[in-house]
């Protein structure tokens, strides 16, 4: 893992911007023409183009500042991708039970918060603060905290056993640049345009 600021990009800087999730599979051809398909990878990666829609110079400068601040791809940060930040559908308002986070035993107080996509669970490290919301055996709770570095919910006092343990959430995800230059093209004495940046999620 390599050093992090908990700090997030400017929503506006990232308008315009395009992204997806990245898998990687390594695919082997058999003498019989079957093919073995296997992946390094528990999860996928995430991928992000920003900054190619800005076109003012101030917007442009701002970047270019948060991109010296984070000294190019040395230092990661928050990112929040509009397709995918809610423990719930982008539409909708997290609530207490979005996501399971684990069963109560009587004696654990630590959970990590994760969203799950289908049959993979994801681990969610950078939750918005004051956006978490945790339930426990379907009863919302306050009597927790939230470590926004970690993502992980410390329960005042320990669920009974089975109790189910879920919360609902806001979150960023963790990025760094994927490029140590940035270019820019003055087009007027008000206006420019900048090369799309690469991000992409790291591990923390």
């Amino acid at each position: 893992m390599g050093a992090f600021h908990e700090v997030r990009l400017p929503a506006r800087l990232a308008f315009g911007s395009t992204g997806g999730v990245e898998r990687r599979t390594e695919i082997t051809t058999l003498a019989s023409g079957f093919e073995r398909r296997s992946t390094p990878w528990a999860l996928g990666r995430r991928r992000y183009l920003i900054g190619a829609n800005l076109r003012s110079l101030d917007d442009m400068a701002e970047l270019t500042a948060f991109f010296e601040a984070r000294r190019g791809r040395l230092y990661g940060f928050r990112f929040k991708d509009f397709a995918d930040f809610k423990s719930c559908a982008p539409g909708g308002t997290p609530a207490p039970d979005d996501q399971a986070l684990g069963v109560g035993d009587g004696a654990r107080t630590r959970f990590d918060l994760t969203k799950v996509y289908g049959d993979v669970a994801r681990a969610i490290a950078k939750p918005v603060a004051g956006s978490v919301r945790v339930a426990v055996g379907g009863v919302e709770t306050t009597a927790f905290t939230v470590d926004v570095a970690t993502g992980q919910v410390m329960l005042a006092s320990a669920p009974g056993a089975g109790a189910l343990v879920t919360a609902g959430f806001l979150f960023d995800t963790p990025v760094r640049f994927d490029t140590d230059r940035i270019e820019t093209t003055l087009e007027s004495f008000e206006a420019g345009r900048m090369a799309a940046v690469p991000l992409i999620e790291v591990r923390v």
